[in-house]
């Protein structure tokens, strides 16, 4: 059985939440709280495998304690608030502060048995979680703009200026899906303003995607967007795949640009890291870097397969680090990855892949 802790103030809505889930097959509500301070208290007599959270609390506010819950002692908290529907910013805070979702409260658009199903996939999804502890939010956010690289960037040694910028072929791409909100923001945190191109495919709804891309912008020092049609990859930009549609690399004579798409889901996904990598493997081949970072389900092990048998070097989140370990799993096991690191090291050794590839690259044409 998963022991569910229900925390809202609405005593309406800790009956209902309690009843409906109590119908869910392998769900057990073990007890509810009003706010987060009695919150505390059960989590310690209790021990619930899963939190359901909202965000409209008394005495403190839902998206603090989270963060205090993931900073200090880690746990699997799904969201369930009315103030959090998919357009609100607070749901896109939730996820990058380490919610392993967010499922707006019954608002007379689905009826509660729907919601309720809605809620209990998401619970059984959080409890074969293993949320990470926020400690890198410690370090003060990386202003914007140019500046060197150092402890800033979580002590990363600085890459040579004059290496990055001849680099103009490199391609990242990096795929993500449950707790990949928080891994990306770690890993792009850390890179150089320097930095080649990055594509980034984020299981995530189309109204988040827009937010979550602002919220990057605004804590690493890159050009983070959400991507558009046409749009071309550079030096310092990062490209978000919209929800809902699918984000391929293209060729414009000397640029790569990327084009969005709205073919069917691939592993019940759009985006789909898989189009994504396959598209790199075909246009950039051994000049990109692949990154699987933690997810549930297969997506991107095919794709990244296609890149390193094009010559790219490929990267996944190793197990320790990850909140779920499938998608990097399933990369390992299809033998699709170069190496498995912890998170905190993906961005050194993609800075030192950048750099090897600019010295590679020097030396050509010296010898020329």
């Amino acid at each position: 059985m998963i022991r569910v802790l229900v925390v809202d103030d609405s005593a309406l809505v800790r009956r209902i939440l309690t009843h409906e889930l109590g119908k869910q097959p392998g769900i057990e509500v073990v007890g509810t709280a009003v706010d987060p301070y009695v919150a505390r208290t059960r989590i310690a007599e209790l021990d619930p495998d899963v939190l359901t959270l909202d965000l409209e609390l008394p005495r403190m506010d839902g998206l603090t304690f989270l963060e205090k819950i993931m900073t200090y002692a880690p746990m699997p908290v799904v969201v369930v608030s009315s103030l959090a529907p998919e357009s609100s910013p607070m749901a896109t805070r939730a996820l990058t502060l380490g919610a392993i979702a967010v499922v707006p409260k019954p608002d007379g658009s689905t009826s509660v048995p729907e919601s309720m199903d809605a809620l209990a996939v998401a619970i059984r999804l959080a409890a074969r979680s293993r949320p990470q502890r926020l400690e890198h939010r410690l370090r003060a956010p990386t202003p914007r703009g140019p500046g060197p690289v150092g402890a800033s960037h979580g002590g990363l040694a600085p890459p040579r200026p004059e290496l990055l910028s001849e680099t103009t072929d490199v391609v990242v791409a990096i795929g993500a899906s449950t707790g990949g909100p928080v891994a990306l923001e770690r890993v792009l945190a850390e890179l150089p303003p320097t930095f080649p191109g990055v594509l980034v495919t984020q299981h995530m709804a189309s109204a988040f995607t827009r937010q979550f891309a602002e919220h990057l912008a605004r804590t690493t020092s890159l050009d983070v967007r959400e991507a558009k049609d046409g749009d071309q990859v550079t030096r310092g930009r990062v490209l978000v795949a919209p929800g809902g549609r699918h984000l391929e690399l293209r060729r414009n004579g000397a640029h790569y640009v990327v084009r969005l798409g709205e073919g069917p889901p691939v592993h019940h996904v759009r985006p789909a890291a898989d189009v994504m990598f396959r598209s790199v493997a075909r246009h950039a081949g051994a000049n990109a870097i692949g990154v699987v970072l933690t997810g549930m389900g297969v997506d991107g092990a095919e794709g990244l397969l296609e890149m390193r048998r094009a010559g790219a070097t490929t990267l996944v989140q190793d197990e320790d680090s990850c909140v779920v370990f499938g998608m990097p799993h399933a990369a390992l096991r299809l033998g699709a990855a170069d190496r498995a690191l912890p998170l905190d090291r993906i961005a050194r050794e993609l800075v030192n892949e950048v750099s090897a590839a600019s010295l590679q690259a020097e030396g050509r044409r010296v010898a020329l």
